[in-house]
């Protein structure tokens, strides 16, 4: 019985593998004019892909000119719309900047006045209990009159109250009044310099803006241009309505 199993195992798995040998082979053979001749699976109503002509060509341009010029003038307006808020928030720092001038102004003239007056000998009063009183109370009337104008921030009033940073009750009312000047005019200059410093990054701001509205618009006529040759060469377009007007920003401040 082996021996015929072995038998039957030398002469037939040489025949198989012959065959697989041979199917291999045939395929192999298959692929390789698959490969070499590709056009023989190609359907005979296909037909192979040409180049573009030149209208083909100038149309797909013409299209994405068009499709440019539109993104460009979308991009331009709303440059244009960035412009005029950037130069109405810049004129409404300059107003208020002038405010604050005009508030420091009138605090500095005043401080020169008061200053002016305290250079006059004091009045001559009894030193007693009863007039620290009348110069205490009508240093809080003073000092709540100003805050109530808002010549006074509230911590001030309160360091008037507290008899703190140089606020001393037992002072003359004439003294007093020097003193207080002093304090309104050095608050409104400093209002007034906060101002400026806005003022100056408004002015700023608008100024950039103003430069990037004119450059899209330029870029937006440019385009339209390429599209319609039958338009006039690009020019510069005028921004004065969106460009801060140059004015003097500054003003001297005097010494008190």
């Amino acid at each position: 019985m082996e021996t015929v199993v072995f038998y039957q195992f030398v002469t037939e798995v040489p025949q198989a593998a012959a065959i697989w040998s041979a199917l291999f082979l045939l395929t192999l053979g298959v692929l390789a004019v698959l490969v070499a001749r590709p056009e023989r699976d190609r359907p005979t109503d296909d037909p192979l892909p040409t180049a573009p002509t030149a209208r083909e060509l100038a149309a797909a341009e013409a299209v994405d000119l068009r499709r440019y010029a539109e993104e460009v003038a979308v991009a331009a307006a709303g440059a244009a719309r960035t412009a005029r808020r950037r130069r109405a928030a810049w004129l409404a720092a300059q107003e208020q900047m002038e405010r604050a001038w005009a508030g420091y102004d009138e605090a500095d003239t005043a401080a020169r006045r008061f200053a002016g007056a305290g250079a006059l000998p004091a009045p001559k009063t009894p030193r007693t209990p009863a007039e620290y009183a009348t110069r205490e109370r009508y240093l809080r009337r003073a000092a709540s009159a100003a805050y109530w104008r808002g010549d006074l921030s509230m911590a001030q009033l309160g360091d008037v109250f507290g008899h703190r940073h140089g606020w001393d009750p037992r002072r003359h009312p004439v003294e007093q009044e020097v003193v207080l000047s002093r304090v309104i005019r050095d608050a409104r200059l400093a209002d007034y310099q906060a101002a400026a410093t806005r003022e100056r990054a408004a002015w700023r701001d608008a100024e950039l803006a103003a430069e990037a509205a004119r450059t899209l618009a330029e870029e937006a006529y440019a385009a339209a241009a390429r599209l319609r040759p039958d338009l006039t060469p690009a020019r510069r377009v005028a921004t004065g309505a969106f460009r801060p007007a140059l004015a003097a920003r500054w003003r001297p401040a005097r010494a008190g």
